[in-house]
């Protein structure tokens, strides 16, 4: 039978074997065909799709608006692809500014120019995360503001390499409770466990600190209160910001306490 199979379309894609299977289980990207082995077939249509839904996910969408997106009569792919290319193009302008500042701050601290402070921050966007930290210390407490801070000085020295990958794990986190969700697997399952640990795992991981019992819960909650988070996770899957507040919580419970 010809066509790609799962690993060899990973491979070519670059798309983790747990994501294509989840795509498949939610009906976001189905194989040509399944051969008598069980073994799944892809070919050249569904790696066009596949592409359209890597660009979708690089812009910000949500599986279930890209499955909308894609599976609409009047879906235009050539039209899309234009729109895309569109899109990148401003965002290949603001990275440049940011490439030009980089290069401005290098030369300023290598001794070789003055650098205007305000200049400092040019191509940045802090408007959104201004608008979170002020609704995390209006909804908390000013006392907050001491995890907002140890939070950003956990990744000072990061780079974007380290932060396009803890925005990777963070996408395929939420694939993997939303699987969990599509199959039934009870929130207190071996399996949704393994997720929530590698969850506590990454948040450690950008906190820069252990995440106690405690701090995990209040996590949980604050995906429930925040409109955005909410908003996110139910547009990825139905029901799954309750199904996450419910398996962090039973994580906590049994294997944080």
């Amino acid at each position: 039978m010809g066509g790609y199979t799962v690993s060899e379309l990973a491979k070519l894609s670059g798309v983790s074997i747990r994501t294509l299977h989840h795509y498949d289980e939610v009906g976001l990207l189905k194989p040509a065909a399944v051969g008598a082995n069980g073994y799944r077939y892809y070919g050249r249509e569904q790696l066009l799709r596949l592409q359209q839904i890597l660009f979708h996910r690089e812009l910000g969408f949500p599986l279930a608006e890209i499955k909308a997106v894609l599976d609409a009569p009047g879906f235009d792919r050539a039209a899309a692809l234009r729109a895309h290319r569109k899109r990148l193009e401003t965002e290949q302008r603001r990275y440049r500014r940011l490439i030009r500042t980089i290069d401005d701050t290098l030369a300023a601290l290598e001794g070789d120019k003055a650098m205007d402070e305000k200049a400092i921050y040019k191509g940045f966007d802090p408007k959104k995360q201004a608008e979170y930290e002020a609704w995390f210390v209006e909804r908390y407490g000013a006392g907050v503001q001491w995890s907002i801070d140890a939070s950003k000085a956990a990744k000072r020295d990061w780079k974007q390499a380290d932060f396009d990958r803890h925005q990777a794990e963070w996408r395929e986190l939420l694939d993997d409770y939303a699987s969990a969700l599509g199959v039934g697997d009870p929130p207190d399952s071996e399996r949704v466990f393994g997720v929530a640990r590698r969850h506590q795992d990454w948040v450690a991981h950008g906190w820069g600190r252990p995440v106690s019992a405690l701090a995990f819960r209040n996590l949980a909650k604050l995906y429930s209160e925040h409109p955005d988070f909410s908003a996110g996770f139910e547009t990825r899957a139905k029901g799954l910001t309750e199904y996450m507040q419910a398996a962090m919580r039973a994580f906590a419970d049994r294997e944080l306490s």
